[in-house]
């Protein structure tokens, strides 16, 4: 028997909340976004008489304005937020104890263990609808299908407030149709790369050959293929269950653009050193280091590089984002956001087993910078985190950025349904 699985999307998530709390704003076009004046001036929400003039999640504000003179701007109440998406999941969890919440504003329910509790699928997803705009003000959109990846399709599918099923026979006439972007996990490099192949829609991914796209995508494409023709098997995992750690990385926008190595520099420092402070943390070192540099026309690049050892160092994660750096960016460009991941975690000991000979003065040096490291550790658990900084940090004049204005601190994400 197929499993019944609900994709419920909140609507116009931020905007709504703030709706909710001022129904004021109902009138006419409104969007969340962005304190400009900390460079944040991008439009994080907007609500559907903001989507009539075609303003986009992301968009610069002035941008916006242009195209809507007379839209609304609202600053984001995130604590609003967080309070709005918890009372949402509880509705959820009303219904099935398996909600695995996919951001803020989105949660998967498997819920094939008590239809015979609530009803069919349908009926489930129009009660849930139902009680969250009567409980919290808020709409919400749900996909019925039989996996997770067509699930979420079905909440994009049709909005706001709707019910879309995606059974088994609906496969060709509502997915194999749509672009292939809107795909979970067909980001924008995968969308360039399937385009190249003439691929264009799911459909034309799910008839492409399976080992075509491994040459080109590598595993990615393997699993994109299957997740076309419904091949996802994957759990809907509670919120508590613990989880595999792929990654620990932090990134932010700057309040102004570094220019130049000498602001890169710091910018990286500062990340790599959060970075390294959270792999001892949790009890890891890491094999591989990624950068990701953002200009001022929201263009984005990634780089990564294997080291020759395991590391939880900060000052070695800052040496291998520089040396990417220079690799692979004009040091005339502006930059507007930085991001520093540490991907290919080991355990700790893994880091010492590496080490080299006990006489090899570099190795000393590597003891004595961890022994450095590990009490700045120390210290910050005792005084709070930023009880100690570098003399360069405190000269800079770009930090304050928010990670909330799209570019998001990332922590411990996970492979495609990990």
């Amino acid at each position: 028997m197929d499993r019944a699985i609900l994709h419920c999307d909140c609507n116009s998530f931020f905007a709504s909340v703030e709706t909710v709390l001022d129904p004021a704003l109902a009138a006419g076009p409104m969007a969340v976004c962005g304190d400009p004046e900390s460079r944040h001036g991008i439009i994080l929400a907007k609500n559907e008489a903001a989507k009539r003039f075609g303003i986009q999640t992301a968009e610069t504000i002035w941008q916006a304005k242009r195209k809507c003179p007379s839209l609304r701007l609202v600053r984001p109440h995130r604590e609003q937020y967080l309070a709005f998406s918890a009372r949402v999941n509880e509705i959820y969890n009303r219904y099935t104890d398996l909600v695995e919440p996919f951001g803020i504003d989105e949660s998967w329910l498997d819920i094939t263990g008590s239809m015979h509790l609530f009803g069919t699928p349908v009926e489930i997803a129009d009660r849930l609808r139902a009680e969250v705009r009567s409980e919290t003000g808020l709409t919400i959109s749900v996909g019925v299908s039989f996996n997770k990846t067509f699930a979420k399709l079905g909440s994009d599918y049709k909005k706001p407030d709707a019910t879309t099923v995606i059974g088994r026979g609906d496969v060709a006439r509502i997915v194999w149709p749509l672009p292939v972007q809107a795909m979970l996990y067909v980001g924008g490099a995968a969308q360039k790369e399937l385009n190249a192949l003439y691929i264009e829609t799911i459909g034309q991914l799910a008839h492409a050959d399976r080992q075509m796209l491994a040459r080109r995508l590598g595993h990615v494409g393997e699993l994109l293929h299957d997740y076309a023709n419904g091949l996802d098997d994957a759990p809907v995992r509670p919120a508590a269950e613990r989880r595999e750690v792929k990654s620990v990385g932090n990134g932010t926008t700057f309040r102004r653009d570094l220019l130049g190595e000498g602001d890169v520099r710091t910018g990286i420092a500062i990340l790599a050193d959060e970075v390294a402070m959270r792999l001892r943390k949790k009890g890891f070192c890491c094999r591989t280091v990624q950068l990701s540099i953002r200009d001022t026309t929201f263009h984005t690049i990634t780089r990564r590089q294997t080291l020759e050892r395991p590391t939880s160092l900060a000052r070695e994660l800052t040496g291998a984002c520089l040396a990417l750096y220079r690799a692979n960016w004009d040091a005339r460009k502006p930059i507007r956001m930085l991001t520093v991941t540490a991907m290919n975690l080991l355990p700790t000991q893994c880091e010492f087993e590496e080490q080299t000979s006990f006489f090899d003065g570099a190795a000393d040096a590597r003891d004595r910078q961890r022994r450095l490291e590990q009490t700045l550790d120390a210290l910050r658990r005792k005084y709070g985190a930023d009880a100690l900084t570098s003399a360069a940090v405190l000269g800079a004049d770009f930090l304050g950025g928010d990670p909330a204005d799209g570019d998001k601190i990332i922590e411990l994400k996970g492979a495609p349904h990990s």
